[in-house]
């Protein structure tokens, strides 16, 4: 049986629950253990898969395509570690799951009741799948005093009587607010947040303060006296300059240490090169390039990511600085000064979206960075929108358009209605169930000879993670290919385009696929890696 970790919040949201369950996995690698990252989100959503991502952030999309909490993306960026299906579960989930056994007759004739039967069922997802761990982080989402997340707390407090102390750790991130006026930092809202927390029976055992001041001694004194706990585990969590310092912060201020003093471990000396180099690059960039990202979800930064992220992560493999600006799709055809937007963007990447919002403007920025030689790529409906793009203004097909946005004389996109997953053919029609129903998870692709795809990925078979209900349409392959786009990638049996580019222009590619969901800081996606250069070599040019 692994070691457990519970990690919940207090007093207010986005304190970062996902980025310390994240760091603190990364710095039990350091050591030498083998970790497993799980999140349970409280909402009565089945998974984010139909939640607005300016409400929610970005869908993360797993291997073995379950819709996941975008906090599966901080896991996987800063272990290694690839998510699965069974490391995220909502309350709607676990609700659908024991009401269908209870309609089946599985509790046979019981009164069904949130304890113990939703509680049961949290404890079994929480305790299944579960390989040769050391450790298993289970971070629980909202804030504690939700009603919504009651089931889930008292879940993992029995499961800390049942396991044995011993064998689990609760972990409280809350924060320590200061107060301008007073000059002062204010120790009551976590005496409170941890008072909720025991109110529902968990006694912390480590208290993560968030701060944007360094807390003084004697007011760690007081959160360890009001809280019960021991001087050693207040664990100051300064706001950081940047995520990927996050590990080392946490080192230096003892989170590693008092986890290992928690389970009466043996210390191992720990090994945080990789995070040193990281940082190095990050804070000593050689050289640096401007990015616009034509996107329709700038509202919310959250809804990209993972973009966000795997466009660091292609500088600092070659020690550049990725700043980024982003232009909102829906309003770019209306700029009369349209050609402005891109003054001394080093390169144009549209990023994936659903419905028929900001699709002009999308098309119109993809023709300009065609035109202009400027590095482009196009990721899932960036790059169907490149193929429409080509189909207008290359090959002339009148009425070309996508059929995701209604009725269409040439439909060169259209709704993916068969693909092959796991050797059986996945089926679907305009009719079915949005929730679920897409193209998801990890995909194979081959990709042409001597193509700039092939030169990217220096392999000719790849796998990468999709999210789509709609193909670009391999009827109208030969047409596009007569005026220069060429399908550089598709799938083995050679039906579904997955990767398009052009041999006259200096780098230019669209994907169908989500590249920036297996990007990590130590191993660049190398799409964006080569991207960021393809903008830096522009860059030299102007």
């Amino acid at each position: 049986m692994p070691n457990f970790i519970f990690i919940t919040g207090g007093v207010v949201s986005s304190l970062g629950k996902g980025l310390a369950s994240a760091a603190l996995g990364a710095l039990l690698q350091s050591r030498g253990f083998r970790v497993r990252l799980r999140k349970l989100d409280p909402y009565l959503n089945v998974d984010p898969g139909t939640m607005s991502p300016t409400q929610h952030g970005e869908v993360f999309v797993t291997d073995d395509g379950a819709e996941t909490d975008l906090d599966l993306g901080h896991y996987e960026r800063f272990t290694g570690v690839s998510a699965k299906r069974t490391d995220n579960v909502t309350t709607g989930q676990i609700y659908s799951d024991v009401i269908a056994k209870e309609r089946k007759g599985e509790y046979l004739g019981a009164t069904i009741q949130v304890i113990p039967h939703v509680t049961n069922a949290i404890k079994e997802f929480i305790t299944s799948d579960l390989e040769s761990e050391d450790f298993v982080l289970c971070e629980i989402g909202g804030t504690v005093g939700d009603i919504e997340s009651l089931p889930f707390l008292e879940a993992i407090r029995q499961l800390g009587n049942e396991i044995g102390r011993n064998k689990t750790c609760f972990l409280h991130l809350t924060l320590v607010p200061f107060i301008a006026a007073a000059g002062e930092l204010k120790t009551k809202p976590t005496q409170h947040s941890v008072k909720e927390l025991q109110s529902v029976g968990i006694r912390p055992d480590i208290v993560l303060c968030r701060t944007e001041a360094q807390i003084p001694d004697e007011q760690k004194d007081k959160i360890a006296l009001f809280c019960n706990i021991s001087r050693n585990s207040v664990i100051e969590a300064l706001d950081a300059d940047n995520i990927y310092n996050v590990p080392l912060d946490y080192h230096n201020n003892g989170l590693d240490e008092a986890i290992y003093s928690h389970f009466k471990l043996k210390p191992k000396k720990p090994n945080l090169k990789i995070w040193h180099d990281i940082m190095m690059a990050i804070k000593n960039p050689e050289e640096e390039v401007n990015i616009a990202v034509v996107g329709k979800y700038t509202s919310l930064i959250d809804s990209y990511k993972s973009l966000v992220e795997a466009l660091v992560h292609g500088g600092i493999s070659g020690k550049i600085r990725v700043n980024i600006t982003w232009i909102d799709a829906s309003n770019l055809c209306n700029d009369k000064n349209f050609s402005s937007n891109f003054e001394n963007m080093h390169g144009i990447l549209v990023p994936g979206g659903f419905g028929e919002r900001g699709s002009d403007g999308k098309i119109e920025a993809i023709r300009f960075a065609r035109e202009n030689k400027i590095p482009f790529l196009g990721i899932c409906f960036g790059m169907q929108m490149a193929v429409i793009e080509a189909a207008r203004n290359l090959s002339l097909i009148e009425g070309a358009g996508s059929s995701e946005f209604g009725a269409v004389k040439s439909p060169v996109v259209g709704l993916l209605k068969e693909w092959v997953k796991d050797n059986s053919i996945v089926k679907r029609s305009l009719h079915d169930d949005l929730g679920g129903s897409m193209r998801l998870g990890a995909y194979e692709c081959h990709l042409s000879e001597g193509s700039l795809a092939e030169k990217v990925y220096d392999k000719n078979i790849i796998f990468e993670r999709h999210r789509h209900r709609y193909e670009v349409n391999i009827d109208f392959k030969n047409q596009l290919e007569n005026k220069g786009l060429i399908f550089s990638g598709m799938s083995p049996n050679g039906i579904l385009p997955e990767i398009i580019e052009y041999k006259d222009h200096p780098w230019f590619i669209g994907v169908q696929f989500h590249p920036e969901l297996k990007s990590k800081p130590f191993e660049p996606h190398p799409l964006f890696r080569e991207f960021v250069r393809a903008s830096l070599n522009y860059s030299r040019l102007l």
